[in-house]
């Protein structure tokens, strides 16, 4: 097994730099290996509200860090998961709720993923995803998706955050911990008569030497792409947004509700993040069918702002790098890739990165690592894309042209042609196995946007369909919703606690 370097250093802070320090530095500090990470103030950090997968409660939770230690501090709340409204004109169909899976989905989800099939072969069965999910529940009545200890089932959840708080509160446990953090805007990477990374330059002229490098340093990719030249493919044929224009409103009264909204606008998509202090909106928008000024007012319009209300604007470049470690340097966050923030994967991929990596270190199979971040990117690519091919919803050029997308995976084609040939879609997606996303989240989008015959071809169940018993699964669903707290008292208590 080889030995960890003996030094590492990141080029770029903010959450996926403090990330990659704190699990680095966890797995790797009793080898003896430094590690430094180097930012600069001058340089800003996009900070918007931003929302996680359930994979960041694991990220905290093997760094022995309590939510009462960082929640508060972060401005931070609980998320179900994803609703989804206006992505479908069908009458029924306007909203969906995409939740995290819970251990209580075992007794229910397979009379949903029965119904979906007996719909999409022309029954007329009742078969939208939000009658049958906890989270979902959870979410519409201002409850908190934290299991009280009477409750038997683990329910997974992610968190609304201020991501630049989250950066500071990491670099906090990350230099407390023996993490070097150094003050530095770096001027030029030199490399080896061999072609690896030597040491980074500061405008200062101080050099910065490491055995591994970290590149962390956003879309600038100063290392992975500047200086080692790895090639960047973009996703814009099938993945059209390109730019976001930003907001921050007051903190709505009332409840806070444990979700993510993707309300669908002209030419894109508009977020809502409640975080305690305040609620974060965007709208992330395609560059191709509307300009920067006019997403400003649909986004104001939206938000029902005053016309001159101040806003700020975000570009994006949706894409990945061909291999995400490359001599003796390793990409991550946005220098790695960027796919929109429709399913706030960006943390998820950073852990997932780093604790690939540390593994892949140990074995030495760094094809292998690079081969599995790529299908990872490819597969939520695929997810994502299929949130546009499939949508409902056809007032718009945008919507129109997303509709006729032809540019699509083997993957995607097949998961697709499952569902609309009333096929098994959860054997097709656990036989590719490459998917990023488990048969739960693409049973809840295809059916949540209504993609099921005509009301006007649905015939009703013959006896070779069974009953689906909606009254028990009501009943089931909301006597479980009872055991959870609102999610106002459930941030009270975190401040209690601290």
């Amino acid at each position: 097994m080889p030995a960890p370097p003996r030094s590492v250093v990141i080029l770029g802070g903010g959450t996926a730099g403090w990330m990659a320090a704190n699990l680095l530095q966890r797995r790797w500090a009793g080898h003896g290996t430094k590690i430094m990470l180097i930012e600069s103030s001058a340089i800003g950090i996009i900070g918007v509200g931003e929302g996680s997968t359930p994979q960041l409660k694991a990220f905290f939770d093997q760094l022995g860090i309590a939510e009462s230690e960082w929640m508060p501090r972060c401005n931070a709340t609980y998320k179900a998961g994803i609703e989804f409204e206006g992505w479908s004109d069908r009458p029924a169909y306007e909203r969906y709720f995409h939740p995290f899976p819970t251990e209580v989905d075992g007794f229910t989800q397979p009379a949903f993923f029965y119904a979906t099939r007996a719909r999409r072969t022309g029954r007329n069965v009742p078969a939208h995803p939000d009658a049958f999910y906890l989270p979902t529940r959870i979410a519409r009545e201002g409850r908190a998706p934290v299991a009280p200890d009477n409750f038997p089932f683990v329910v997974s959840y992610g968190y609304h955050f201020d991501a630049v708080l989250l950066g500071a509160f990491l670099r906090e446990v990350a230099t407390a911990r023996g993490v070097e953090h150094m003050d530095a805007r770096i001027a030029h990477v030199e490399l080896t008569d061999e072609g690896n990374v030597a040491a980074l330059v500061a405008e200062d002229g101080r050099r910065f030497e490491a055995e591994l490098f970290v590149d962390a340093s956003g879309f600038r990719a100063a290392i992975i792409e500047g200086a080692l030249k790895e090639p960047h493919r973009p996703f814009g044929e099938n993945l059209f947004n390109d730019r976001a224009v930003v907001a921050a409103t007051p903190r709505s009264h009332g409840e806070i509700i444990a979700c993510t909204r993707s309300t669908a606008l002209s030419a894109g998509w508009a977020w809502q993040i409640p975080l305690s202090s305040r609620t974060g909106n965007g709208y992330v928008y395609s560059s191709r069918y509307i300009d920067q000024e006019s997403a400003a007012a649909e986004l104001r319009a939206h938000l029902g702002l005053a016309v001159d209300a101040e806003v700020r604007h975000l570009d994006m470049r949706c894409g990945r790098i061909e291999r995400s470690w490359v001599r003796n340097c390793v990409a991550v966050g946005l220098a790695q890739g960027f796919v929109e923030p429709l399913e706030a994967t960006a943390l998820h991929v950073v852990v997932m990165t780093v604790e690939r990596f540390l593994d892949a270190w140990e074995t030495g199979d760094r094809d292998g690592f690079n081969a599995s971040v790529a299908h990872r990117y490819e597969g939520i690519r695929d997810y994502l894309v299929c949130h546009y091919r499939t949508a409902l919803r056809r007032d718009t050029d945008y919507w129109r042209d997303a509709a006729r997308m032809d540019c699509l995976s083997d993957s995607l084609k097949g998961i697709i042609t499952a569902w609309f040939t009333g096929a098994d879609l959860e054997r097709e997606v656990l036989e590719q196995g490459a998917t990023a996303y488990p048969p739960q989240s693409w049973h809840c989008m295809l059916a949540g946007y209504g993609n099921f015959p005509d009301d006007s071809r649905l015939f009703p169940p013959a006896p070779d369909i069974s009953p689906i018993d909606m009254a028990h699964i009501e009943r089931f669903v909301s006597g479980c919703a009872m055991n959870f707290p609102g999610h106002s008292e459930a941030l009270a208590r975190l401040e209690e606690t601290r």
